[in-house]
């Protein structure tokens, strides 16, 4: 199979997690705490690979300085994109309560949101693409990881957007959108880095590292501590932990 369709596939199996998650959502009232709990596995999940898969290799492949030049660049972007769509109503778009405004509320509040999910899955998946580069199999630990965030991601937004009054088609339409466009950016981190030099693929990884903690710590964590509170720290290690432990028995 050509490598650059093998990352289209590796993305969209990614992104499918959001579809996944968004369907039992709708289907299911599932329990806020439950939801809370999952979102704070999750991100221990992700934080786990961005140090272990993205951050600790980039460093090996390009050395230190493109690496934290690209982490702190992303993380800056990540932020600055973020504040932008809150004005918009995407503040709360991981939220699984009454956060999220409803486009009455706030007018456009739909787009900035379909816009933050599309902010939140694209560095996930670029970092897929980039692993096929050279000839090499895709992280196992990253699609892990980026799949089981995405469950959680799916499930708590889709609960809010479905309790903020929004259809089944605008829901499904946007993590089906998502979805495609994650294994489109695969794809094309592939395509584009399979002749970039090692700092420039160190950079890229630490942009993508970077705006994957940022939007854990903005987005993830707070929807996962309103509702298990203290627990969140406990589950967020578990989280960590799991995804270590496939990284090291992958090796």
């Amino acid at each position: 199979m050509p490598e650059g369709l093998e990352a289209l596939l590796w993305g969209l199996l990614a992104g499918g997690a959001l579809v996944m998650g968004a369907a039992v959502a709708w289907l299911v009232r599932v329990p806020a705490r439950v939801i809370a709990m999952i979102m704070a596995f999750g991100a221990g999940v992700l934080i786990s690979a961005l140090s272990f898969e993205l951050m600790d290799e980039a460093e090996r492949t390009g050395g230190l300085l493109p690496t934290a030049t690209g982490f702190l660049a992303g993380a800056c972007a990540y932020v600055a994109a973020n504040a932008l769509l809150a004005r918009y109503g995407a503040r709360h778009r991981k939220r699984s309560g009454d956060q999220q405004p409803s486009e009455a509320e706030v007018q456009g509040s739909g787009a900035a949101i379909a816009v933050g999910a599309l902010l939140d899955g694209v560095p996930e998946s670029v970092v897929l693409g980039l692993s096929l580069v050279g000839g090499g199999k895709v992280g196992f630990a990253v699609l892990a990881a980026v799949f089981i965030s995405n469950v959680p991601e799916g499930l708590s937004s889709a609960a809010g957007m479905k309790r903020a009054g929004r259809g089944a088609r605008y829901v499904f339409g946007i993590w089906g959108g998502i979805a495609l466009a994650s294994g489109l950016a695969a794809m094309l981190g592939y395509l584009t880095m399979q002749s970039a030099s090692p700092a420039v693929t160190a950079m890229i990884m630490g942009v993508a590292a970077g705006a994957i903690l940022a939007m854990v710590a903005d987005t993830m964590i707070p929807e996962a501590f309103e509702r298990a509170h203290t627990l969140t720290g406990l589950i967020a290690t578990i989280g960590f932990l799991a995804a270590f432990a496939v990284e090291r028995l992958g090796e």
